[in-house]
């Protein structure tokens, strides 16, 4: 199949591009940037055969099959609604839409078209999350109690922009990494929070937009997760633990775009090291992807995936902002 990109994009060129050639029979043909010199300019730099301005050049062309969309928050919900219409098979960045409602209205409109949607959480394709939850389900630390998150980082010159000052493009770390962690928790306890406190904080870095916030989640069964995330802190790593009724995991730099990072599990007979497959995780999402595509299974994290951690986003901005526990809204999905 051939893929078209939706936004000229560094996670494109430094992820995706290279993962979707990774999958036998698929290619990247066309790129869309809104300026045609750097769409020019990025199609000849990641070998890409067209470039265009034009949205309705790139869905209206039969030979794209499949559309990734990574252009800056405010304009997924319009070009995802454009490209189901034409027919096509999406990847999209999180979060999915600037408010939960469209989001929902996005997923929905694709399985009534019936092109295969998914979210482009990548957490939840790599070996050390896929080892956590293999832990968790075998019970090697019993009940889980609790979850602490530490996603504070430094964003990397390159990326900053419209991330730390554009609040009508969706910027901010809540829309920023704040998704990442809800996916993560939910892929590892298949559960979903329900209320959510939280404080943030802007100026270190952010105009007009949280540049660093913390927050604690509860949710049904009663386990709370803690987390801080930040685009701040340039010392502090990241990781998660889980803890339980029996042993805790401790995982230390695991919340990255690569499979690197250390596992200890911890119980009453001592400390052990777990490994991990280091493979790498957009290659793995976009393989179930494509699978998913010709009927063979779902996409690691589809639509209702998306929309779910955008709702828990979505609850801890309104908690910083009001200063009271709220409930989490998924829309009724």
């Amino acid at each position: 199949m051939n893929w078209g990109l939706i936004g000229a994009s560094t996670i494109a060129a430094q992820h995706m591009i290279g993962a979707i050639r990774a999958q036998s029979g698929h290619d990247v043909t066309t790129v869309l940037s809104s300026s045609h010199e750097r769409g020019a300019e990025y199609a000849r730099q990641n070998q890409i055969g067209q470039s265009t301005s034009d949205l309705d050049v790139l869905l209206n062309d039969r030979d794209i099959d499949v559309v990734y969309i990574s252009t800056t928050n405010e304009k997924h919900f319009p070009q995802a609604m454009a490209a189901i219409k034409a027919g096509k098979h999406i990847v999209c960045e999180k979060p999915l839409a600037m408010t939960v409602a469209d989001a929902i209205t996005m997923v929905n409109a694709a399985g009534s078209a019936g092109v295969v949607f998914a979210t482009n959480h990548h957490l939840r394709n790599a070996g050390s999350h896929q080892k956590i939850k293999q832990l968790i389900e075998a019970g090697k630390i019993g009940d889980v109690q609790s979850i602490r998150i530490f996603h504070a980082v430094y964003l990397p010159d390159n990326l900053q922009g419209w991330r730390i000052n554009d609040a009508a493009a969706g910027g901010g770390v809540i829309a920023d990494i704040v998704v990442h962690d809800a996916d993560t928790v939910r892929f590892h306890l298949d559960e979903d929070p329900s209320e959510v406190v939280a404080i943030e904080h802007s100026g270190a870095m952010g105009q007009g937009v949280e540049d660093s916030v913390m927050s604690v989640w509860t949710l049904p069964s009663g386990i709370m997760v803690q987390a801080h995330d930040s685009f701040t802190h340039a010392f502090a790593g990241n990781g998660i633990e889980v803890h339980g009724t029996k042993g805790s995991i401790i995982a230390r730099n695991v919340m990255t775009q690569s499979p690197v990072g250390d596992i200890e599990l911890r119980t009453q007979a001592g400390v052990e090291n777990i490994s991990f497959s280091d493979h790498n995780l957009y290659a793995k999402s976009m393989g179930l992807f494509v699978n998913a595509i010709v009927g063979n299974g779902r996409p690691s994290a589809d639509g209702v995936d998306g929309v779910k951690s955008l709702a828990v986003a979505t609850a801890v901005k309104n908690a910083a902002l009001s200063g009271v526990r709220t409930a989490v809204d998924y829309g009724g999905i």
